[in-house]
């Protein structure tokens, strides 16, 4: 089974001396190198040479320049220079960051709640600064968010490392515990309003310390999670100074409906700002061009209205590093539809696209952090908020109907009996196979319980990558497949794809390399356990 792979080679920059290794990641390396001149400590991305094609060489220069365009943002990390190293791997110079970065601290700290609104607020502003500029984020989340040395939250990692997508399709990553629904759905699909949820998601693990839908004790698998995301009401922090206009902001934030979240970051950020003036502590300015500094909040209970974000015309198209395509959002089409379910889509998945092997916690954080210009203070006589913002900061959510309740209830009697039936199915039936190469589980016979892929196996290429495939012994319209990297000492992280096919990219595939599928319905369902398969 893959376990931590060794790093490659740090490549030989003129101006620069590399001092170590930061981090390691499916699709990059991080290494903290010395710049001659100016004289400072950098940290510097470096793709690996089997990842790359024509194709993925000029999306990464597109993508450099786009996050040069966001790096002048004193919440978002800056991107100082990018160029291709003599052995011809692309490589990003970006500010370092020694502090710990939220990834480590909502962990192995206890955050108060002026110090999660303060950073709420500050990454909200860096969110509506990217939409503004017409681009998505798609995957924030605390591993997402590094430390400057002056305690700013620093937002990275905007698509210039994700899942690369294969032929006219586009992969999606995606970090399940901090996905909306629609990104976890059949066919991903969503807007501004996706990035919200993640957001809120974000400034819910730094309250709680752990992930929104994480259950302690429970099994927390991909499926579980998925499914919690989808079905599940929001749990409580749980915590007692927990104040009920937050708890109302993280609800209206995630609601499994986009159209009944803030149609915006910054309307997050002013409920946020209505909160600490409930609170009676100093507001966080803002970090927006173009945006005043306060306003009136809407009131949580209402939908909010359509407003468009996007400026820039669309372009084609858990923490490891992964390339995907920016997602730039389409100023031609409405932020809110007439239908609530449906979005703007994002393009489908592309067969046999990489997943994001790799999990929160790791040996080091991927992505630069800061250390350069200092980030001042806001001033504490910012423009108050008026009285319509603060009421709406002291309102609670009621929550959904007791009907709503009572089905949501109903769901999830059937998931679990339909999850206890598949166990029995899959103990009569019989473990993995004993090669190393292939698992053909029985598939179910029971109604309503989805089978588990069959027919798994591997091939090495002579590139040192390995291609997985395996069969749907009962395909239904629309069929797809969640399958992850096993390794030793992390969980699995799910790359959600189209087609019965995986690529595992040669510097994941050393050694004996393992995946593990799921079979996942329209409806949500997925397999009770998923097909194993390795090779040597």
């Amino acid at each position: 089974m893959t376990g931590a792979r060794a790093p490659s080679a740090p490549p030989e920059l003129p101006g620069y001396t590399v001092q170590r290794l930061i981090g390691l990641g499916g699709f990059a390396d991080v290494f903290l190198y010395r710049q001659h001149l100016p004289a400072r400590d950098v940290a510097v991305k470096v793709l690996l040479a089997p990842t790359l094609d024509d194709d993925l060489r000029a999306r990464f220069v597109t993508e450099a320049n786009l996050m040069a365009q966001l790096s002048h943002h004193p919440a978002i990390v800056t991107v100082h220079h990018a160029g291709f190293a003599q052995d011809g791997r692309p490589f990003l110079v970006m500010e370092y960051c020694s502090q710990p970065g939220l990834a480590e601290r909502y962990r192995t700290e206890r955050l108060s709640v002026a110090e999660c609104l303060r950073i709420g607020v500050r990454l909200a502003s860096a969110v509506q600064t990217a939409h503004d500029a017409g681009i998505l984020h798609r995957d924030i989340k605390p591993a997402n968010v590094l430390t400057t040395d002056f305690g700013w939250p620093a937002l990275t990692d905007f698509g210039i490392a994700a899942t690369a997508g294969q032929g006219g399709g586009a992969a999606v990553g995606m970090s399940i515990p901090w996905a909306p629904p629609e990104l976890v759905a059949a066919r991903p699909s969503g807007d501004e309003r996706s990035d919200v949820y993640s957001l809120a998601a974000t400034i819910y693990s730094l309250l709680a310390g752990r992930s929104p839908f994480e259950v302690p004790g429970a099994a927390n698998t991909a499926p579980e999670l998925v499914a919690r995301i989808e079905r599940m009401p929001l749990p409580a922090v749980g915590r007692p100074d927990m104040p009920a206009a937050l708890t109302a902001v993280l609800e209206r934030a995630m609601d499994k409906e986009p159209v009944r979240r803030y149609e915006s970051a910054i309307a997050v950020a002013r409920a946020l700002q209505a909160v600490e003036q409930a609170l009676g502590l100093p507001l966080t300015a803002l970090d927006v061009f173009g945006h005043e500094l306060g306003g009136p909040q809407a009131d949580p209970g209402r939908p909010p209205a359509a407003r468009q974000v996007g400026t820039r015309p669309a372009s084609d198209e858990d923490d490891a590093t992964r390339l995907r395509p920016i997602l730039e959002l389409d100023p031609a089409s409405p932020t809110v539809h007439h239908e609530p379910t449906r979005q703007r889509p994002i393009r489908e998945l592309a067969p046999g696209g990489a997943p994001a092997p790799g999990a929160p916690s790791g040996p080091a954080h991927l992505g630069p952090a800061r250390t350069g210009r200092p980030r001042p203070e806001p001033a504490s006589d910012d423009p108050a908020l008026p009285e319509a913002g603060r009421g709406a900061g002291r309102r609670t959510r009621t929550g959904r109907p007791p009907r709503r309740a009572l089905v949501g209830a109903l769901v999830a009697l059937v998931l679990v009996t339909t999850v206890a039936v598949a166990a029995v199915v899959h103990r009569v039936a019989g473990g993995p196979q004993n090669s190393p190469t292939q698992f053909v589980p029985a598939p179910a016979t029971v109604d309503g319980v989805v089978p588990s892929p069959t027919g798994l196996t591997g091939q090495r290429q002579p590139d040192g990558s390995v291609v997985f495939t395996w069969a749907d012994p009962d395909p239904q319209p629309d069929d797809g497949y969640l399958w992850g990297l096993l390794s030793l000492t992390e969980e699995a992280q799910l790359a959600l794809v189209a087609a019965p096919r995986a690529t595992v990219p040669a510097a994941d595939a050393t050694g004996q390399t393992c995946i593990e599928v799921y079979l996942r319905r329209t409806d949500g369902r997925y397999s009770a356990t998923p097909a194993k398969g390795c090779v040597p």
